[in-house]
């Protein structure tokens, strides 16, 4: 399949409190917030959400294309991803603004405070999918991730009128958008991803019952944290997964990108909805157990093994041919 992903590039800036923020906030006095944190870490990485799917599609064998806006100060981060198989060719280099970038500190309870600079992401609504789709021969799908918003309005617009499939995965945006947007970016998606939090927000927010979202999104992909994940296909009973084991816990940064992106590597394969979530929950420990959201590695041999552990030899199985990693 030939699968475009749209969406923030930027550079993470990651630090670690080793407190607890729960400890510093006082409920009743929240409108008058004024908090600083000690963090004893910091770590530079690349990330943004389409940057850190594609990566997790190429780490797997495939070459998805990647569509946003970044600053000349891309250059490095583009030859990262373009050594790991990611087309870069349609991304929008910004002639005044720096690549995006995205400030968090983690806390000993995995909680997460974080600002986002959008920086060159705001020229990401001057890109066209037209061409792109002429470049490479087509689009099987579009995933329209958290981005500059009339990026994501024009992106989802688009493939409705050309009738090319869509993923909508607004994440981040859901906290800053209204309803209206938020029902433009969804209605009519082949695919809707939110974690639990964005579901019940995306329910309110748009006035929609889960009812009324299925009538509009033929699936609906739901990240439960700790507790999984549920798929739920008009029509069709719902199916679970649970997380995949991890080694240790170390930054959640990126797990949800990583899900999302071995999901949509199983779709390019027309692999069951559960083995997509499998194989999506299995790449995200990969994440989950490295400071980054593309520092991880991947060798076929080991990643079935924990795979097969976690869900059983047979899905193991069923995806070995619809995967290539970096070592065998």
């Amino acid at each position: 399949m030939k699968i475009a992903i749209a969406g923030s590039i930027a550079t993470d800036h990651l630090m670690t409190f080793e407190g607890r923020f729960a400890d510093s906030l006082v409920i009743e006095q929240l409108d008058k917030i004024s908090v600083s944190f000690l963090a004893s870490d910091l770590q530079i990485r690349r990330g943004g959400v389409a940057a850190n799917i594609c990566f997790g599609m190429a780490m797997l064998g495939q070459r998805p294309v990647l569509v946003g806006a970044v600053g000349d100060d891309f250059a490095d981060y583009r030859s990262w991803l373009e050594r790991h198989g990611v087309d870069c060719v349609s991304v929008h280099v910004s002639d005044t603004k720096h690549t995006a970038r995205f400030v968090c500190t983690t806390d000993r309870d995995m909680a997460q405070m974080a600002t986002f600079y959008a920086g060159a992401m705001e020229e990401a609504r001057f890109i066209e999918l037209a061409p792109i789709a002429a470049r490479i021969g087509g689009l099987d799908y579009v995933l329209v991730g958290a981005d500059d918003p009339l990026a994501m309005l024009r992106h989802t617009q688009e493939c409705r009128e050309r009738g090319i499939p869509f993923i909508a995965d607004p994440s981040q945006q859901l906290a800053f958008a209204d309803g209206e947007t938020i029902r433009r970016l969804i209605d009519g998606a082949d695919y809707l991803f939110t974690n639990e939090y964005e579901a019940h927000l995306t329910e309110s927010k748009t006035g929609w019952s889960a009812a009324d979202i299925a009538e509009r999104v033929r699936t609906r992909v739901i990240t439960r944290g700790k507790d999984g994940a549920v798929v739920l296909t008009r029509g069709e009973e719902p199916v679970e997964v649970k997380v995949a084991a991890e080694v240790a816990r170390v930054d959640p940064t990126g797990v949800g990108d990583a899900f999302r992106a071995g999901f949509i590597t199983g779709l390019s394969a027309g692999l069951s909805h559960r083995l997509c979530a499998e194989l999506g929950s299995m790449l995200a420990t990969y994440v989950l157990e490295t400071v980054g959201t593309q520092e991880y590695t991947l060798a076929k041999g080991e990643f079935l093994g924990r795979l097969g552990a976690a869900y059983g030899a047979g899905a193991a199985d069923e995806i070995e041919p619809h995967i290539t990693c970096g070592r065998p």
